[in-house]
């Protein structure tokens, strides 16, 4: 990879997303950031049902519940996490149970 002398690092962006998992059916996504989230949806691929909201925006701290119900979670179910952060840009986050 060639790198040019006045190129700065890219720094990755981490989610800034938690799930708590204690409550199971029941969890909560948290916005642990720093920055308001838009749009989030979640979206269940895999066996089981999925009871959440219509989308919705997060402040930094604020968080969001929704219930799984399945089987085997660990083993069938992936939720995605999608969101929009205030310059426009679109992320997925899978997240496994």
């Amino acid at each position: 990879m060639t790198r040019f002398l006045d190129e700065r690092p890219v720094v990755a962006y981490a989610v800034p997303l938690r799930i708590d998992r204690s409550r199971a059916p029941r969890y909560e996504l948290a916005n642990v950031g720093s920055e308001p989230l838009r749009a989030i949806t979640l979206t269940l691929l895999g066996s089981g049902v999925m009871l959440s909201g219509a989308p919705r925006g997060l402040l930094p701290g604020q968080s969001l519940d929704f219930t799984l119900r399945a089987d085997n979670p660990a083993r069938n179910t992936i939720v995605v996490v999608r969101w929009f952060r205030p310059s426009g840009e679109q992320y997925l986050w899978r997240v496994s149970f």
